[in-house]
């Protein structure tokens, strides 16, 4: 069990959660696979899309959808390697716990809410 500190009460992270966790990234990993697939199947040569402006457009919104498809895979890819090794869970940046509650929602975060914050705001 992995325990986290939220303010002044202990969350835990169970092996129900972890486990749950798990099977969500697993069903992000398939459905992330298939877009990829299904927009690289779907894709119009280069020269067609050059002659055609709205086929241009297609293109361009596909290679955008293609690249966001691929940073999720990605970032989900790692994740289920840090439950692999161990650090799941653990902050990329100041190492601390994240939340149980935000792991829930995103369950592939590298950093807590905290450091997340700190690293858009550098942006």
């Amino acid at each position: 069990m992995v325990n986290q500190i939220t303010g002044d009460r202990t969350a835990a992270l169970s092996a129900e959660d972890l486990a749950a966790l798990r099977e969500n990234l697993h069903e992000q990993l398939l459905f992330r696979r298939e877009q990829l697939q299904q927009l690289t199947a779907a894709a119009l040569p280069r020269a067609e899309a050059l002659r055609d402006r709205q086929a241009a457009g297609r293109v361009e919104v596909g290679v955008k959808l293609a690249a966001s498809a691929r940073m999720v895979l990605a970032d989900v890819e790692a994740a289920l390697a840090r439950m692999d090794d161990g650090t799941y869970g653990t902050c990329r940046l100041c190492r601390r716990t994240i939340d149980r509650e935000r792991l829930m929602i995103v369950p592939q975060a590298r950093y807590c809410a905290r450091c997340q914050q700190v690293k858009e705001a550098q942006r």
